[in-house]
């Protein structure tokens, strides 16, 4: 089994004649929070779909923990999409109850912990609830599981400011040693300073990939100045 807790070895996704990933190769570590970021259409929200099974490879593999996407692997990945996919009749408890009983890895008493925390009223249907409440119900299901690898596409896009730090804080005291985070963001400034790692992705292909602290102490650059560097118009 691959040391890796996410592999892609010369992976692409063509949709027709365009390609989403070209040839992309990279070996993520456990116990690392990683930020993959570029700009609009460079193939990231493809990436974690390939990586939690949604979409399969045109050519190439991705691997989780070794597995290529399948029972095994979805077992092992807690995925927040960037899209609300709760059911508007449903109560926040029923919501924490039908991952207890889909999730053998679901921890019921940390996301009550964390839904008190956030002041998201649990008794509440979905379909009353704000566009940011209902991305809190989801980062508190995805971040209640005991996961290896959790993949969230754009998890404080919608929520205020003030909610940002408690729920990047959240993320931080949550995730296991041996996991990884893999965050894709545009807002590279509120997140970078829970990154370890970071990811550049253009136009399908791996532009950098590197740590945060070499990235301050070689070049004496945030994340945020780095990309508007990389990617200026």
């Amino acid at each position: 089994m691959s040391e890796a807790t996410l592999e892609c070895r010369e992976l692409s996704k063509y949709f027709g004649p365009n390609a989403a990933l070209h040839n992309v190769n990279i070996s993520l570590p456990a116990g690392k929070i990683i930020g993959l970021l570029g700009p609009n259409g460079s193939g990231k929200s493809t990436l974690i779909k390939l990586a939690c099974g949604l979409l399969t490879p045109t050519d190439g593999e991705i691997l989780v923990c070794g597995f290529e996407p399948g029972i095994e692997s979805k077992a092992l990945v807690s995925y927040l999409p960037e899209r609300t996919y709760l059911p508007d009749w449903m109560t926040v408890l029923d919501c924490l109850k039908y991952f207890q009983d889909f999730y053998a890895d679901f921890d019921y008493a940390r996301a009550i912990s964390m839904l008190q925390a956030l002041s998201v009223p649990a008794n509440a249907r979905m379909k009353t609830l704000s566009k940011g409440t209902k991305e809190k119900v989801q980062l508190v299901l995805v971040m209640s599981r005991r996961a290896r690898l959790y993949l969230l596409d754009e998890p404080i896009g919608g929520v205020d400011p003030a909610a940002r730090d408690y729920i990047l804080g959240t993320i931080l005291r949550n995730y296991c040693e041996d996991s990884t985070v893999l965050i894709s963001t545009h807002l590279i400034a509120d997140v970078e300073k829970i990154l370890d790692e970071f990811i550049f992705l253009q136009s399908g292909q791996i532009v950098s990939y590197a740590s945060t602290d070499s990235l301050r102490a070689d070049l004496g650059k945030s994340i945020d100045e780095y990309f508007r560097e990389v990617f200026r118009c």
